[in-house]
C-alpha cells in the first residue's frame, strides 16, 4: 500500500509478474522447466499507467495479452490490465525477451515456448517487433 492507502506501484508490477509466471506454469513451463532449460524471460522496459485506485483487500483481475512479438520470438511486448469490478485500474506494458542463463545473452526461445504466444493471446493492436538477436 502507498501513503494514500492504495496499492503501490511495486505491488502492481509484482501482481502482473505473478500472473505471467502462473501462465507459463499452466502451459507446461513452470520455473523448474526454465531452470532445466537454462533460459528465462528478461524484462527490458515496463510502463505502468494508472486509471483508478485499488484499495486494501479489493478483489482484482489481471489479464495478459501479447501486444507484439518478433518473428523469431526473441522479443515480446506483453500488456496486462488490472481490473476491479470490470473497470480498468491500471495497465502494464512490458517489453522483454529470452535469455540464455548460461551464456548470459539473448536468444530465440524453443518452439514450444514460442508457441505459447499464439494468435489467441494477441491484442487487437498486435504488431511485429524487430528481433533481439544481432545478425
Amino acid at each position: 500500500m502507498d501513503f494514500n492507502a492504495h496499492m503501490g506501484a511495486a505491488a502492481y508490477l509484482l501482481k502482473c509478474f505473478d500472473v505471467r509466471m502462473m501462465f507459463f506454469a499452466e502451459k507446461g513451463f513452470p520455473m523448474g522447466e526454465f531452470a532445466r532449460l537454462r533460459i528465462g524471460p528478461i524484462g527490458m522496459k515496463d510502463e505502468l499507467e494508472y486509471f483508478r485506485e485499488v484499495g486494501l483487500l479489493d478483489s482484482i483481475v489481471v489479464t495478459l495479452q501479447v501486444a507484439g512479438l518478433s518473428q523469431d520470438g526473441s522479443r515480446w511486448r506483453l500488456r496486462q490490465e488490472i481490473l476491479r469490478d470490470d473497470k480498468l485500474c491500471a495497465r502494464l506494458t512490458s517489453v522483454g525477451g529470452w535469455m540464455d542463463l548460461s551464456a548470459r545473452k539473448l536468444i530465440a526461445p524453443p518452439e514450444a515456448l514460442s508457441a505459447l504466444f499464439g494468435p489467441e493471446l494477441r491484442a487487437d493492436d498486435f504488431s511485429e517487433l524487430s528481433s533481439s538477436l544481432k545478425p
